[in-house]
């Protein structure tokens, strides 16, 4: 399956999936959620380099993903 990000002002709430990105709801609502918990992190920590820190969650991720162990 291939991700599609929510097009803004394309997106619907109504029915199980959106009718802009073609996700599911409970899929944004878990992308939402993960970005929340990151961005709150971040936050806590008192991290000032913002950039740095989600560049680093990118390539921890995308290493991950091409090497699941």
């Amino acid at each position: 399956m291939k991700f599609n990000p929510c097009i803004s002002g394309q997106c619907t709430e109504g029915g199980t999936y959106c009718e802009g990105c073609g996700r599911s709801h409970d899929e944004i609502a878990q992308t939402k959620a993960l970005i929340l918990s990151l961005a709150n992190f971040a936050q806590q920590q008192g991290y000032e380099n913002h950039e740095d820190f989600a560049d680093f969650i990118r390539k921890g991720l995308l290493k991950k993903l091409q090497n699941p162990s």
